[in-house]
């Protein structure tokens, strides 16, 4: 099992949480937990590629990699 695979529950349990909200009106709360998804997804595919990197060529310790950056995931917001 990936290391990916182990996350991906997670982007399920925030779907169900939106569905719950937008049924019961809280449009926020919706909004939020869309927003906590494309997160979580951003931050799973940065792990995974950080575990593989990391297999395939150690790095040293003191080496701060970038994390991928989720500003485009959230660019068609507010546009018609």
């Amino acid at each position: 099992m990936g290391h990916d695979m182990r996350r991906d529950w997670i982007i399920d349990v925030l779907a169900d949480l939106k569905a719950f909200a937008e049924h019961n009106g809280m449009d926020a709360t919706a909004a939020g937990l869309e927003d906590a998804a494309l997160v979580a997804v951003a931050e799973i595919s940065s792990l995974a590629r950080h575990c593989m990197v990391a297999e395939a060529d150690p790095i040293p310790v003191e080496y701060d990699r970038e994390t991928g950056n989720v500003t485009d995931l959230f660019s068609h917001r507010g546009q018609v």
